[in-house]
């Protein structure tokens, strides 16, 4: 992957600490949310489903433990330091079915029609937030998805209450992201989430983008005071 492409560096620098760090800067609910997004991905029950940009193979491996090997999972990302860390704890975990792909979502490898679902857990805003690759992204997720199929994200997002909102972007700004900075010991990286996290659209937003991709049947749900939602969307 070459390393002109967005974020490449930043998340191939991050791994080590990626997972402790999600858990510092949520509370600790990703995890909840993550669970809630793979039980969306399962509500059509799928027979493939690809997890996509999927880190550290968490949204993977909640899609595979409900399944019991009924479910062919593929995770694809760009980062091969995020990858290995995948592989280990699917292996660790008896996820023997999910295949890990190192790839780019702008040309996935995978014929028209072949997932019947698509899910992707916090890396939304990394395909969508001032990328110019955006289109192209949205494009692709759409081929590779079979008629009907859907599209789930987990992301965070912007609370309507205006007063909730000026409280979460401080808790980003004051002290999840300058806590992720120090364990990270990455400036850059956690200076682009901070920025993107705060700045990142609204729930109309995303699905007015969705839209205009050529999804249909957008909605979405909200989390913990609309720090966050679950999208889905229909091919």
């Amino acid at each position: 992957m070459p390393a002109e492409k967005p974020l490449f560096d930043i998340f191939t620098a991050v791994p080590g600490r990626y997972d402790l760090i999600n858990r510092v800067i949520t509370l600790g609910l990703d995890r909840r949310w993550r669970r809630r997004a793979a039980r969306e991905c399962l509500a059509s029950q799928p027979r493939r489903v690809l997890d996509l940009c999927c880190g550290t193979g968490d949204l993977a491996i909640d899609l595979a433990r409900p399944t019991r090997g009924s479910l062919e999972i593929t995770g694809i990302d760009f980062s091969p330091p995020m990858l290995e860390i995948a592989a280990t704890k699917a292996a660790k975990s008896g996820g023997d079915e999910i295949s890990f792909i190192h790839g780019d979502i702008a040309s996935l490898p995978f014929p028209d029609g072949h997932f019947d679902c698509a899910g992707i857990s916090f890396a939304f805003r990394n395909l969508t937030y001032r990328n110019p690759l955006t289109r192209q992204y949205l494009a692709e997720i759409r081929r590779v998805l079979a008629g009907n199929g859907r599209f789930v994200i987990v992301e965070t997002s912007q609370p309507g209450c205006r007063l909730i909102r000026k409280l979460f972007h401080l808790y980003l700004r004051g002290f999840a992201f300058p806590v992720a900075r120090r364990l990270s010991g990455n400036r850059a990286a956690y200076h682009y989430l901070a920025d993107s996290a705060s700045r990142f659209f609204t729930d109309d937003e995303v699905e007015e983008m969705l839209l205009a991709a050529g999804f249909r049947r957008v909605s979405h749900r909200p989390l913990f005071f609309g720090a966050a939602a679950v999208h889905t969307a229909v091919k």
